[in-house]
This record gives C-alpha cells, structure tokens and sequence, in this order.
C-alpha cells in the first residue's frame, strides 16, 4: 500500500468533492447536515447544529431563494439565533462549509486567526446585509459567523434523500411568501425544528421529535435517526450517508453529538451531582437512556468518505491506518528531535499564529513571515503551496502538520486511504525526498521561529 505515495498526482480532495459529489449523486436531492458540536459544552449545546443542503434550490440573496441555474451547486439553510433578525439565512455550499468561493481557495491547515480572517473577508463581500459593519467599520459580534466556515469548527455527517425540481419549487415559493423573522427558541423553535420542517415539507412526517428520549425537544441526532430509519422503510428513494471532516487545524477538534437524555447522562458536571443529591432521578436517566437506546445510533456508522471526482469511498481501515501512522513517525523522527516531531502541528501552529494572512494574485490564501530582514511568503493552499521551492522546509512543516492531525486515530472514520495519499504525495513534491534539504530543515525553521520571537 505505501508504495503507492509516489503514484498519485496531489490534489486536495474532500474540499472539490463536497462540490462534485452532493451535485452528481442526484439530480435534485436534499441533505440533513448533523453537525458535531464544539466549543465548551452546555447542556443543550453537545446536541450540535442541524442544517439542510438543497442541491437545487440557490440563493438571490441570503434570504431570497430561486432555483439553481446549470453548475450551481445549491445552498445551505438553517435557522439561526440573532443573525440580522431573520429565521433563516441560506448559503451556497462552498462558502457555508469553507468561507471561500472556490475549492482551491481552502487553506490546507487553519488557525483560529485564518478562520476569522476568512470569515470575515466574505461577510464584508456577500453578507453585509445580514452582517453589517460594527463601529467604525469593525467586525460586528454575534452569531453571524456561523453563516460559514462550518468545517473548520466540526466534522459534519450528510443524509442525502432524492428529490424532484418540482418540490423544489414549491419549497422556495413557501419560504420566499412567509415572513421570515427570527422565531428561534432553543426548546420549541431551534434549528432542528427547521430543519425538520424542510425535510418534512419534501416527504410529510418523516421526521419526528422524541418524547422520551429527548424530554420532547427536537434535535439534530434524532432528526438523523428518524431519517435513516426512513430510508430504511423506503429503498426506492436515492439515499446516502457521508462525512464531511473537519479541516485539520490548531483549531479544537469537535465531539460527538448527543441528544438531551444522552448529554445529560454523558456529562459528568450534571450526572455526578445526580447521583450525590438524588440517586432515583440519576437511576431513572439510566434508565431512559438505556431503554430508547439513546447512545447505540452512531451518525457515522455506514458512512462513506466523499472523494474529488464524485464517488463515496469506504474509511480507511485501522490496519492501513496504522501503516500511515507508523510511516509519519518515522520520517518526522528523522527530522526532527523527539519532542519536536510529536508536536510538529502544534510547533506549526504557534509558527502560524505569529504570521499575517495575505493572498496572492489569484486570490488564494498565503502566509507572510518575518525571515531575517525581509519579509517572505509561504502559500496555505494546496494550489500554491509549492510555489516558493526557496521556503521548502516551511512547507514541508505545514504539510507534516496537516498529515498529524489528519492521521490522529479518532479521525480514522472521516477519511479515505486515496485522501491521505494525496497529501503525502504534496509532502514528496515539498522535496522530503531530497536528504539534503532535510538535513537542513530543522534549523530553517528555527532561525525562522527566532525572528517572530
């Protein structure tokens, strides 16, 4: 299997293949997004978000829709809580899941600092009218940032179902005739009851809130369980099950999502107390948590892998995953010291956080760096990551720290062998295989650390 790192030409995958692959599954279809919660978790927040992927629905504006012209891609619709007064906010794809317009746009590894900056960048391009200037023409707080850029913050489970241009239609009559004001409460109007609601609207009573299992609140886990039981009831209608992973980064990684009996019995801030107050009511969320097999649906489960041209590929299995493992220890292992090696993604993070963002002349991301007297540049992008052969070992940081992070082991089900494979491949064409250049890596990149210091 290693041997077929030299093989492959690079290209980075998952981003093009969100694209190609929600568009050329179906001719008209719509996606549940379940979306991994992040952050510090509350008690209603490790539900995570609910959204719905229209592949045939586009927007005019944010909050007009119109049927998608031919190579559209579609939008993403969900409810939010304080985004310009609206109830919902609809985004084409790319943007909503990476906050760039083009696939080779993406940075190959973020920080919380290029998040922002992306985020931002195309508010004050596409979504003034939603997200205004603050004072003095700064970034407005609130919840507008999760209009995109949703993949850098969490891995995201799609539940595709077929549907036809002519549901479509009547979707974006409804939804562009009815007031759209924010009617989000987090009990009875949240974004899973949107969400709901719009698959509902292609296929009545499909989805259903769980009494018992959620003490009656909608949620985004059980709106993927109801729909996948759906499927099952129904094989005649096209469905498919995917993952979208979280871009590798120093940003925190998501968890698992959970519904409302499930992250209360999960959380030990709200079970341990509990037990120690009331032993009864701790034995009755045992109970109910076991009896509605709240933790036994897994969203990724049966899922596949999205690849570049279209298709859906299995996970990478623990055995190959390993091999990648062990190859990656080596090759940082000869570069680097010990200590160094097994953090090179946090060491490339800190490098990284100390960088500005800037973009070169055809508009993709790229870091500029401090070097001795003189300023250098280093792309961030698969597309020009390679263009300054002068700042190898940079480059070859970045791309180690972006196979460290994908390759940790909880990850093993959000991606594919031909995935990784690519991006070792980048790696090569950084010049790893030229002993001579990293021989000389390690103090590169010292005396570059130096000068930020």
């Amino acid at each position: 299997m290693l041997a077929r790192f030299q093989s492959l030409g690079c290209a980075f995958a998952r981003l093009t293949a969100v694209v190609l692959a929600c568009v050329a599954l179906a001719s008209a279809s719509a996606t549940l997004f379940l979306e991994e919660p992040y952050g510090k978790l509350g008690f209603f927040t490790a539900t995570g978000h609910a959204a719905v992927y229209l592949s045939g629905v586009c927007a005019e504006t944010p909050v007009v829709l119109r049927p998608c012209q031919p190579g559209e891609a579609g939008i993403v619709i969900s409810r939010y809580d304080g985004v310009g007064g609206y109830d919902w906010v609809a985004i084409p794809i790319m943007p909503y899941l990476y906050a760039v317009d083009r696939p080779e746009d993406v940075p190959l590894f973020v920080d919380a600092k290029t998040v922002a900056f992306l985020r931002d960048r195309y508010r004050r391009q596409y979504l003034e009218s939603v997200a205004p200037d603050g004072q003095d023409g700064e970034t407005p707080g609130g919840n507008w940032y999760e209009l995109v850029g949703s993949s850098y913050d969490r891995t995201i489970y799609g539940f595709q179902i077929d549907t036809t241009p002519e549901q479509d239609a009547a979707l974006i009559g409804k939804l562009n005739a009815e007031p759209n004001r924010s009617r989000f409460r987090t009990v009875s109007s949240n974004c899973a009851d949107f969400a709901k609601g719009i698959i509902n609207f292609y296929y009545p009573k499909t989805l259903h809130r769980s009494v018992v299992a959620d003490v009656g609140i909608t949620t985004p886990k059980q709106m993927a369980k109801t729909l996948v039981k759906f499927n099952q009831r129904h094989p005649d209608i096209e469905y498919s099950h995917f993952i979208i992973a979280q871009v590798p980064g120093s940003t925190p990684r998501s968890f698992a999502v959970h519904g409302v009996v499930e992250s209360f019995f999960k959380s030990k801030k709200y079970m341990v107390p509990s037990i120690v107050v009331s032993p009864i009511f701790a034995g009755c969320v045992f109970a109910v948590y076991e009896g509605v097999g709240a933790g036994r649906f897994h969203p990724a489960r049966g899922a596949l892998v999205l690849e570049s041209d279209g298709t859906l590929e299995q996970p990478i299995d623990h055995e190959d995953l390993r091999a990648f493992q062990q190859q990656l220890k080596s090759l940082l292992a000869s570069e680097y010291s010990v200590s160094s090696g097994q953090n090179v993604a946090k060491n490339w993070a800190r490098l990284q956080a100390k960088a500005k963002i800037k973009f070169d002349a055809q508009g993709r991301p790229e870091l500029e760096l401090q070097q001795d007297d003189r300023l250098v540049r280093i792309g961030l992008s698969e597309e020009n990551v390679l263009n300054n052969s002068a700042l190898s070992p940079l480059v070859r940081e970045l791309l180690e720290a972006r196979l460290q992070t994908e390759l940790r082991s909880k990850a093993a089900h959000e991606i594919s062998e031909d995935e990784v494979t690519r991006d070792w491949d980048l790696l090569q064409q950084a010049g790893h295989s030229d002993s001579s250049l990293a021989a000389t890596s390690t103090q590169h990149i010292e005396n570059l650390r130096g000068n930020l210091r």
